[in-house]
């Protein structure tokens, strides 16, 4: 750990007050509460949108970030909007393939120690920046009617994940989670066969609550298909 983090980990052991614990809790709920606020405003009217996560470190000359472009050109021309993280590299890519098309581009930004800065291809009025991860991806999973993952790290992992989990639980309406890249998932994917499922963590039936596609026009296919088979609406 740096100097940073242990500070951090002391401050988190200090003894505080009753009435500075009330002070800082109470703002700490109306930052919250500002957030929410924010966020249901601004996307309640966005109308159909597939979320796109994948790494922010991915470079525009990559194969996965034209990649990502593609799909989400093409799912734009297929009439959504596109909802990103707001970042670079693959978040990026979403939003270019969105812009170029002539579609609604979101971007979903969060406010980092090292100041990810959004990216140029998101709409100036459907921009907004968080600093909390949670209300940031209760905006995901609300104003989302599909999830569309490309290769990422943790935090691709974690809203992909945290989509799956929610459908599974049926806090969620069974909206399609693709996995782009089948070579990059694989792996993950036979873990949780061999691990998960063989130690009865989680149902066969859990192993269909998502895809692997390899093609841009497999994914959006995917989408298309889900909708016309069961002509649902958007979640909100």
């Amino acid at each position: 750990m740096n100097i940073d983090d242990i500070e951090m980990l002391k401050s988190k052991f200090e003894e505080k007050t009753w009435s500075e614990t009330i002070s800082y809790d109470t703002w700490e709920i109306l930052k919250v509460m500002s957030e929410m606020v924010e966020g249901f405003e601004k996307l309640t009217r966005i109308g159909p949108c597939v979320s796109i996560f994948g790494s922010a470190r991915t470079l525009d000359n990559h194969k996965y970030y034209k990649l990502t472009e593609e799909v989400a050109y093409l799912l734009t021309k297929n009439g959504y909007g596109i909802i990103t993280g707001g970042g670079h590299g693959i978040m990026e890519a979403a939003n270019k393939g969105a812009h170029f098309a002539g579609g609604k581009s979101v971007g979903l930004n969060i406010a980092l120690p090292f100041e990810q800065k959004p990216n140029p291809f998101i709409d100036s009025n459907k921009l907004i920046t968080f600093d909390y991860f949670f209300i940031r991806k209760t905006m995901f999973m609300k104003y989302s009617m599909g999830f569309i993952c490309l290769p990422g790290g943790f935090g691709t992992l974690d809203e992909m994940t945290e989509a799956i989990t929610l459908i599974q639980t049926k806090k969620l309406a069974p909206f399609p989670v693709i996995l782009m890249v089948k070579d990059y998932w694989q792996g993950f994917v036979d873990w949780m066969k061999k691990v998960l499922l063989e130690s009865r963590n989680i149902s066969p039936e859990d192993l269909d609550l998502f895809i692997l596609v390899d093609t841009a026009e497999e994914a959006v296919k995917a989408i298309n298909e889900f909708y016309q088979k069961y002509a649902l609406k958007p979640n909100f």
